[in-house]
């Protein structure tokens, strides 16, 4: 018999970005005690403070900065997951970010698909923490990779993503594999059912929350005249 939860919610938090129910049927991924199943994908501090998701993973199409790692890090109530690059950074800077991310309170350490396997090698032995490697597309060759150091894969494969998940979870059972869900709960369940333990949510931008915000305040303008 499943038992209610009990939730404390304020007036003034009530409007958090929640992720998707479906990704609570994920395994989840324990990571030094804590189980992980859902991951936001964003670096607005603003939604990393106002989610109900276990972790956040803090990548972005730019070179790492310490400066952006620090104020991700500082800002979040829930773990963080630090992109430390590996694509056009890579080598000794990628170790030295992941260095720092370790040290500022990072749970793990998340490397662009195209790191080499020798960044993979020197991250690995400086932190003490996992490195999940991004994976893009079945056809990826992991194996190198996974005898570097990374401990986790993070599947990335657009449309294809549940098809290269449950490619991976044949060739690998026990590894455990972090997915992006799709757009609604049917391609996240599809996801979840292919091997995926935990599933990274893309929230809505700030600009559509706050839209959302305005319109519903226009609505009480109106009833209130």
């Amino acid at each position: 018999m499943d038992q209610k939860i009990p939730e404390i919610m304020t007036e003034l938090r009530q409007d958090i970005v929640r992720v998707p129910k479906v990704i609570h049927d994920a395994s989840g991924i324990l990571i030094f005690g804590k189980r992980i199943r859902s991951i936001i994908f964003t670096t607005d501090i603003a939604i990393i403070r106002n989610t109900d998701a276990d972790a956040v993973i803090a990548v972005y199409p730019f070179t790492p900065h310490p400066a952006i790692t620090k104020s991700i890090i500082e800002a979040a109530d829930i773990p963080v997951f630090s992109g430390v690059g590996g694509g056009l950074t890579h080598g000794q800077r990628s170790a030295y970010m992941g260095m720092f991310a370790e040290a500022q309170g990072s749970l793990g350490v998340v490397v662009n698909a195209p790191t080499p396997v020798e960044t993979i090698k020197s991250l690995s032995t400086v932190v003490d923490i996992p490195v999940i490697g991004t994976v893009t597309s079945k056809h990826a060759q992991i194996d190198e990779k996974l005898a570097a150091g990374v401990q986790i894969i993070n599947i990335s494969a657009a449309k294809e993503t549940a098809e290269t998940v449950k490619h991976f979870r044949e060739l690998y059972p026990e590894l455990p594999i972090i997915a992006t869900g799709g757009p609604d709960e049917e391609t996240i369940q599809e996801t979840i059912e292919a091997g995926a333990n935990a599933i990274t949510y893309t929230p809505p931008s700030n600009g559509i929350l706050f839209s959302k915000k305005m319109e519903k305040y226009r609505k009480q303008e109106q009833e209130g005249h």
